[in-house]
């Protein structure tokens, strides 16, 4: 038996102004709408193309009456590909992310955001070629 992680769902007060956000920010489009549900990723998917090869997961944006009540269990790194990692933090708040203190303290190498409905997310180091020093290892293709 083999699956796919193929997605996720978030549940929300506003499908749409997320799955709006999380479109910018991903270089995403909306793929998927139904009342109260937004999905969203970089292509439709097939069943055939699924099979044959492995696809980033696409979230569920889901209407839900409750709010959050917690801290996120999980929450999702995102590295810019086209600026700094200063850069793209710099810019998520135009889109509706906030800086968010997780408790992760001072010193790291990532900012902790949280998009319009209070969702945690970091912001990872860049993978731009002008703002990265390649590791040991490392090259790019």
């Amino acid at each position: 038996m083999t699956s796919r992680f193929t997605g996720w769902v978030v549940d929300c007060h506003a499908p749409e102004r997320l799955a709006a956000f999380w479109c910018a920010v991903l270089a995403f489009e909306v793929i998927d709408r139904s009342e109260g549900e937004a999905g969203i990723g970089s292509w439709v998917p097939t069943v055939e193309e699924v099979r044959a090869r492995r696809m980033p997961p696409t979230p569920v944006f889901v209407r839900v009456p409750e709010g959050k009540t917690v801290k996120n269990r999980l929450h999702l790194g995102v590295g810019p590909i086209d600026r700094s990692t200063d850069d793209e933090v710099a810019g998520l708040p135009g889109l509706g992310a906030a800086e968010a203190d997780v408790g992760q303290g001072p010193g790291r190498s990532w900012v902790v955001m949280a998009d319009p409905g209070g969702n945690a997310f970091d912001v990872l180091r860049t993978l731009a070629p002008s703002h990265r020093t390649i590791g040991p290892g490392e090259q790019w293709s």
